[in-house]
């Protein structure tokens, strides 16, 4: 069966009513969590969760899929309007979108955001359709020693690309890991770090982890402040973009998308670098390049379609090799688990329905977005007044009954308190928790394939050596160990 043929069947899932509905709802929320600053997606998504327990894996992955690219939709409206980024991907398009809008174009900049956001996403669901099958196959041919390589070479390249010390992010590796080993040992099968509590044997559950050190810890975090943001109160007009508004973002639309999807594969690259490395290079290579931060349309055009691929770009480590490139994929991967599914080349092989679905319902999805995000921007703007205060406490009741909601249990409950409590120092003390979510998520994987590898080879830690792909990921994981160091030591030398 061609590729054209497996769409079509995908297509034929997409379009089921429930899916379709489940889209329109992932794609609004995701655009409504994209405006309101300071929730994120990692922490919606988790919380999320519990209500897609019941509903079919498709269905499920559809609605968490849409509420991911949705929210990079939303993202730019509150960042052009009262600059504000609703999402950290979106900070760059403050640089710009609230320069036009003070000068009368924001419905300019906001109609250049998502138009550039669709034609972004739409390609870049292209390229996964080609990119993730061929991936997948190729990695059928890895054995339990390559996948441990390349893990290992995933959570550094975290590691190296986190904003900050190397040595914190590795510290949060530890943790990460640490937390994956609690439970039962998945080769000799004894319990380790339980204490005697039975509720520890199956291990932490994965989602009052991320509820706390996302969400919770977000809420502890705003305690206190206030988030003031000047509205406008004048009519927005004026969407569609010249044909010179054309003309000059049709080039940084492209390169924002190619930049976006081949970075998003890479684990640990972010959107947010994604896109400052896309506005360094659309300023380098302009003829003009004292327009930027004045009020270009380049410079909201191009990050936009960068941080949109970026999001679609992330799907292809995990659904071709089920390797998180982020902690948004780290939460889908352990829904995967949940629902069934195991991650990896064999998903899409032996679950064709289910690739070809999330496919098809993508393209559908920013459809919806488009459609959907500038006419609903007026409703957007009056969400925006809701008192900051007042949000928070409704977000950490709707996150106290999501943890509850897992498996009726209250210790989910305490679990995701203490990490909260745990995630708002991390915060606190400059380090990033997604390191350590990442390893968590990876941990028993790479456990099981260190362990495969040593009863095969054994005992032999030659084996990551002898064959030339785990040599070759290897290899990278301690140049990146170098590179790291190295960076950090010049970079404090340098002050």
């Amino acid at each position: 069966m061609d590729m054209f043929d497996l769409f079509l069947g995908g297509l034929a899932v997409a379009v089921q009513p429930i899916n379709l509905f489940y889209c329109f709802l992932g794609t609004v929320v995701g655009t409504l969590i994209g405006v309101l600053p300071g929730i994120g997606t990692t922490a919606t998504l988790a919380l999320l969760l519990p209500v897609t327990y019941h509903l079919n894996p498709t269905t499920a992955i559809i609605m968490l899929c849409g509420i991911n690219y949705g929210s990079m939709f939303g993202g730019s409206t509150t960042s052009i309007l009262v600059n504000i980024p609703g999402e950290a991907s979106s900070v760059v398009t403050t640089f710009d979108g609230y320069q036009m809008a003070r000068k009368g174009r924001a419905g300019a900049a906001l109609g250049i955001s998502a138009l550039g956001s669709f034609l972004a996403a739409t390609a870049s669901v292209a390229l996964l359709m080609f990119v993730a099958p061929t991936l997948a196959r190729a990695a059928l041919k890895f054995g339990s020693p390559e996948y441990f390589s390349l893990m290992l070479m995933a959570m550094l390249m975290v590691t190296f690309l986190v904003k900050g010390s190397m040595l914190k992010a590795l510290i949060m590796v530890g943790m990460g890991l640490l937390l994956g080993t609690v439970g039962m040992d998945i080769i000799t099968g004894a319990d380790r770090f339980t204490y005697g509590w039975p509720v520890l044997r199956n291990g932490l559950d994965i989602f009052p982890v991320v509820l706390g050190l996302y969400s919770v810890a977000q809420v502890l975090q705003t305690i206190g402040t206030s988030v003031k943001m000047q509205i406008s109160n004048e009519k927005l007009k004026g969407y569609w973009p010249t044909r010179q508004d054309w003309k000059d973002s049709g080039g940084p639309i492209a390169r924002g998308t190619l930049l976006g999807f081949l970075l998003g594969i890479f684990p640990g690259m972010s959107t947010v670098m994604a896109t400052f490395l896309d506005y360094g290079i659309e300023k380098r290579i302009s003829k003009h390049p004292e327009k930027f931060g004045t009020g270009a349309i380049e410079g909201v055009a191009g990050p936009e379609s960068c941080n949109n691929a970026s999001a679609i770009g992330g799907y292809v480590p995990l659904f071709a090799l089920g390797i998180p490139s982020n902690s948004i994929n780290a939460i889908l991967i352990g829904a995967l688990i949940i629902y069934g599914l195991t991650p990896g080349p064999l998903l899409i092989k032996n679950n064709p329905n289910f690739f070809w679905g999330i496919i098809a319902s993508m393209y559908i999805g920013n459809v919806m977005c488009l459609v959907l995000n500038l006419p609903l921007i007026p409703i957007w703007v009056q969400v925006l007044r809701i008192p900051y205060t007042l949000l928070s406490v409704i977000i950490l009741l709707f996150i106290f009954l999501g943890a509850y909601s897992i498996n009726n249990s209250f210790y989910n409950v305490y679990f995701a308190f203490i990490f909260g409590i745990f995630g708002y120092l991390l915060r606190k003390y400059k380090f990033d928790p997604a390191p350590l979510v990442l390893a968590y998520i990876l941990g028993p994987q790479l456990e099981m394939t260190f362990g495969q590898s040593m009863i095969l080879s054994e005992g032999s830690f030659l084996t990551f050596f002898e064959r030339p792909i785990s040599a070759f990921f290897m290899l990278m994981a301690l140049g990146l160990i170098v590179l790291g160091f190295t960076k950090k030591r010049s970079f404090t030398t340098s002050q």
